[in-house]
């Protein structure tokens, strides 16, 4: 995925940026900013891309930071929701630390063009208690990107960020901005609550299952999150995750016929298989079942990704057949090696049984 993204940051891009900055500021040349940010590019990574884009600009702008900023206000809304939008809020992020309330109003605007959720972290870095109450406010926003700012960039461990230590010693501090949210409309902010909670899902479990225990189901956002937000205690079996949504705790199933229709798939492929559950319970079982992966990975390590199949309502010495494909491709965010992969399958959480097959590429 990294290696797709950064070729955003390319020649063409920097040369649609510099012109637009300069119909702004008429001193930021355009041909010398685009020969200064192009210089060394084809060996930096995505992020080294984007910092290096921050720190170019930082050099061609006024020095003034306010009046840097009033320019960024105004490009910002010509470029498209990508990640290369970042620049905007990363130039705040970086140096926008003397004027704190100027860069917090900024970056709530900015997050409508191209998301704050990493710049926002260095102000909570910097100071937690006074950046949290200002993502207090933001949560009661009309504007659906700032509410999921608040959310998002509150989180404990946003991906391809650093950690906030402080919401992973003491989760409750975000707990009145998750109140606020939950029962959001917006699938974006949902999406954004959802992985806040899910966080919570290996070091705070406990803490998590309190508050969703605590939310009312019956709203159809609320009930959408709690789902979500449960996913990972769910497939790890979790009893009171199991609890929230009725599934059985100790759920009474035999699988039978378990089989893969080849041994052999190459990549691009689809795999199918099937198998039978049977109930070995007098009473009718709420089930979730779901398959993991075991993928081959470029290390040598085969590791599991689990994958949602289906959800039912298996009746006393009932027999369920249920049949499933998947496709082996490579994705951005997936790469796939040759080798030996298993198929394993999961009934509330608990493992049962796995079958091998061999991936070529």
């Amino acid at each position: 995925m990294a290696d797709a993204l950064k070729d955003m940051f390319n020649k063409k891009f920097y040369e649609h940026l510099a012109l637009e900055f300069n119909k702004i500021d008429k001193n930021l040349h355009p041909d010398k900013f685009v020969k200064d940010v192009m210089l060394d590019i084809d060996s930096m990574s995505l992020n080294q891309r984007l910092r290096n884009t921050t720190v170019k600009l930082k050099t061609h702008l006024p020095g003034d930071y306010k009046k840097a900023v009033d320019i960024l206000n105004k490009v910002a809304p010509t470029f498209k929701s990508h990640y290369t939008a970042l620049i905007f809020p990363d130039f705040i992020g970086q140096y926008g630390h003397e004027h704190v309330d100027l860069s917090l109003e900024t970056l709530k605007y900015l997050t409508q063009f191209g998301s704050s959720e990493f710049a926002i972290r260095e102000f909570l870095k910097r100071d937690f208690k006074k950046t949290l109450k200002v993502m207090n406010k933001w949560a009661e926003d009309k504007n659906h990107h700032v509410r999921r700012l608040a959310s998002e960039g509150s989180r404990a461990r946003l991906p391809w960020s650093f950690n906030l230590d402080e919401v992973n010693r003491n989760p409750s501090v975000t707990k009145s901005i998750l109140e606020k949210l939950k029962s959001d409309e917006e699938l974006y902010v949902k999406k954004s609550v959802a992985n806040h909670l899910n966080d919570f899902s290996k070091h705070h479990s406990d803490y998590l299952i309190s508050v969703l225990s605590s939310w009312d189901k019956s709203n159809i956002h609320t009930a959408w999150i709690v789902k979500h937000a449960s996913r990972t205690l769910i497939k790890g079996g979790h009893p009171e995750s199991l609890a929230l949504f009725n599934f059985e705790k100790n759920a009474k199933v035999q699988v039978k016929d378990f089989k893969l229709y080849k041994s052999k798939i190459i990549l691009g492929e689809i795999l199918q298989f099937d198998f039978d559950i049977v109930s070995e319970k007098s009473t009718t079982q709420k089930l979730v079942i779901d398959y993991s992966v075991y993928f081959q990975k470029h290390s040598g390590e085969i590791l599991p990704k689990v994958f949602k199949l289906k959800e039912l309502q298996l009746k006393p010495k009932e027999t369920v057949h249920i049949s499933k494909s998947h496709r082996f491709q490579d994705f951005t965010t997936r790469k796939h090696f040759a080798g030996k992969h298993f198929i394993e399958l999961l009934i509330n959480g608990k493992r049962h049984d796995k079958n091998e097959f061999i991936l070529s590429v």
